[in-house]
């Protein structure tokens, strides 16, 4: 939010962090409850560290004063949890910071935690943080114009991505030095608004960008993608699913959220990945979405024998559930099918909890998931928490209308 000050001062951005505890309760009672909420300068980006620091969750923000700010989770008096400042940090004058990455996407304890950012100048910074500060270890400039992402390679913590507005994606090798990237790649048309390196497979990256492209790559190649998919929005945000190896999920600004399977791209197919189900009941501009690493304890409901119409599930491959839908919401919601059509509360199909292997493959003999996820859209301030059920046979069948 913009808001207004002196006439020979800049606009102030507005923004304002919530914390909610997630509990399934049953049908009949919202599953979050806010716990607290922290008003700050407009926000960009949040990740929470993959491991503890001091036995404590960690949560990094980046905000449009140029800064990064770090909350660790604790108990509070009351029985509940809240986020507490640890230390915060000016990434750069004058300028928005626009998104970090932590180090630790495959890190099993918190030595050597480092948080990359990038910023509205082009530039991208990496950070250490000990004993509960943070320190600069190295900043550049990295873009000709604002650096929309940036990100480790989880496997080879001294390789960071970044993707800016002048339609480069670049790697840096922070052991030689920022002075030059050890690729750069024009493959995407416009700015590079999204990467992700996946935590189980090694080489392994995704990006997006305004050009509505989602591109797989193999780091040892970066010449040429694996797959590219048209999305049919700009792709703000990627994420791989934190358990299993083939599944990224995508925001489209324009165009929703949509959830691809890889596993045929990535096994030398080339290609496209097809979307294996679309979450449409925004209403405004797919900005930010991730997964839950919450287990789903409760079932799906079960279907009844002989309820119609059956063709509605012949034709479904994955249905989703919303769970939770902002209290600002102005419009009434619907179970659909990822090919947009209605499914009757009777007849949602069963599922059970996801596999706790790590990192399974999704072949026709694998069970079916059952996967939470979050969504929030730009100008309306909506946040959906929803429920995907999935049974992955069913990915060979081509995707249906979205």
């Amino acid at each position: 939010m913009l808001q207004g000050g002196r006439d020979d001062a800049p606009p102030s951005r507005t923004g304002r962090l919530y914390l909610f505890e997630f509990r399934w309760g049953g049908p009949m009672s919202p599953p979050l409850t806010e716990l607290q909420h922290l008003d700050t300068a407009a926000i960009l980006d949040l990740k929470w560290c993959h491991v503890p620091v001091s036995g404590r969750p960690l949560l990094g923000m980046v905000a449009a004063t140029g800064e990064l700010h770090l909350y660790t989770l604790l108990d509070n008096q009351e029985g509940g949890r809240s986020l507490n400042s640890m230390c915060s940090l000016e990434v750069g004058a004058q300028r928005l910071a626009l998104s970090l990455d932590w180090s630790t996407g495959r890190m099993n304890s918190s030595s050597d935690i480092r948080v990359v950012c990038s910023d509205s100048a082009g530039c991208v910074g990496v950070f250490s943080l000990a004993e509960g500060a943070l320190m600069a270890l190295s900043q550049w400039k990295a873009h000709d114009f604002e650096a929309w992402i940036t990100a480790f390679s989880y496997w080879n913590t001294q390789l960071v991505y970044s993707g800016g507005d002048d339609c480069k994606l670049k790697g840096w090798d922070l052991r030689t030095g920022p002075s030059s990237p050890v690729f750069t790649s024009k493959r995407h048309s416009m700015g590079v608004c999204s990467i992700h390196c996946n935590p189980h497979l090694e080489h392994i990256l995704a990006t997006g960008s305004y050009d509505e492209q989602v591109l797989l790559w193999d780091g040892r190649n970066m010449r040429q993608p694996l797959g590219e998919s048209a999305v049919g929005g700009g792709v703000w945000r990627l994420k791989w699913h934190p358990t299993h190896q083939h599944l990224l999920l995508a925001a489209c600004m324009h165009n929703d959220f949509h959830i691809l399977n890889c596993q045929q791209v990535l096994e030398g197919s080339g290609g496209a990945c097809p979307v294996v189900a679309s979450y449409i009941l925004h209403n405004s501009l797919a900005y930010g979405a991730d997964w839950s690493r919450l287990s789903l304890e409760d079932p799906a409901p079960q279907s009844p024998p002989d309820t119609e119409p059956k063709e509605s599930l012949a034709e479904s491959r994955g249905h989703l559930r919303i769970n939770y839908e902002s209290p600002t919401a102005s419009f009434d919601t619907s179970l659909e099918d990822d090919a947009g059509h209605y499914i009757p509360e009777a007849i949602v199909a069963p599922s059970t909890s996801p596999a706790a292997a790590p990192a399974p493959n999704l072949d026709k003999d694998a069970p079916s998931l059952s996967c939470l996820l979050a969504s929030c859209s730009f100008y309306d301030h909506m946040l959906h928490v929803w429920r995907w059920d999935w049974t992955p046979e069913e990915t060979q069948q081509e995707p249906g209308p979205h």
